[in-house]
């Protein structure tokens, strides 16, 4: 029985793509309308995982996963980076100069803002997702349309690549938690290190020198802290969430002794996953260049 992996958006999504790295060819894939839909069906069994986008080099946090990942009941049991690169894909026999308005997520229009300023003729026109627009240009017969999406995406649907890599910026890397449910099963993947990353979250009084007490607890410890990311609460105006990643295991003394401190003065204290560190360069590992097979057609949630 293959592994059920969820993911937000249309089957050849820059998710599925994560996806397949991280895991093989071998899961089935299951396409979630939104994120709150892909963590409820993970944390009810219904799916053994999912793979949520935590952050992006240029747009930054998805804070609506951050929030997610207090309100359900997950573990993050691994991490990968996908390098994101931005295609014009078209229906076949459809050229360039055909083209007059282009479909994509806000986002993946947002980041190729230099290509559209030098192709006035073009329209940029918002979508729900990057993947959804090649679908969707695939299956509505509409003159002049094209979208911008990954070069899985055009596999997956038979369209046809116009034009690759016309992101603003190459360095953009989005960041995925690999998600389980509360005393599931960790599946098979490939490990990109053997250094141990840790991700908590907790939330601290609203008094004078609280997050400098939180971080010096990891400091005195010489604990190498590679995120943090704060959000509001909710019904509590002013007071915030910390989420935190470090690099360490909660077993090691010295990591076991932080988080006790920590807990001393702060309320709320969990401890999210401990994982395989991503690697520091992500470049290095996705710029092979390998064949992406379509997929086979994938249930939905």
């Amino acid at each position: 029985m293959s592994l059920r992996v969820a993911f937000q958006g249309e089957r050849g999504a820059f998710s599925t793509e994560a996806a397949h790295r991280m895991l093989g060819r071998e899961i089935e894939l299951v396409p979630c309308e939104t994120f709150e839909e892909m963590f409820a069906v993970t944390e009810r069994g219904e799916c053994d995982a999912c793979l949520a986008p935590i952050e992006n080099t240029l747009f930054g946090p998805v804070y609506q996963n951050f929030d997610l990942l207090l309100r359900h009941h997950l573990t993050i049991v691994g991490e990968t980076y996908l390098r994101i690169v931005h295609n014009l894909i078209a229906p076949p026999g459809t050229t360039l100069a055909e083209v007059r308005q282009v479909y994509s997520h806000p986002v993946a229009l947002g980041q190729c803002r230099r290509f559209f300023v030098q192709s006035p003729q073009l329209r940029p026109v918002a979508a729900a997702d990057t993947a959804g627009s090649v679908k969707r240009v695939m299956e509505i017969p509409e003159p002049g349309a094209a979208a911008i999406a990954g070069r899985y995406a055009a596999e997956v649907y038979g369209a046809s690549l116009l034009l690759e890599g016309i992101e603003d910026d190459p360095q953009n890397f989005t960041r995925f938690f690999l998600l389980i449910r509360e005393g599931g099963t960790i599946p098979p993947f490939s490990a990109p290190s053997e250094v141990n990353k840790t991700s908590i979250v907790f939330t601290l009084e609203n008094r004078t020198g609280s997050l400098y007490r939180a971080m010096a607890v990891f400091a005195l410890r010489e604990i190498d802290l590679t995120k943090i990311e704060s959000r509001p609460i909710h019904g509590r105006p002013w007071e915030y969430t910390f989420y935190l990643d470090f690099l360490g295991h909660p077993e090691e003394l010295r990591v076991a002794r932080a988080l006790a401190h920590l807990a001393e003065f702060a309320t709320g204290v969990r401890v999210l996953g401990t994982y395989r560190h991503g690697p520091a360069q992500p470049s290095l590992l996705f710029e092979s260049g390998e064949p992406l097979v379509p997929a086979p057609p994938t249930p939905s949630c």
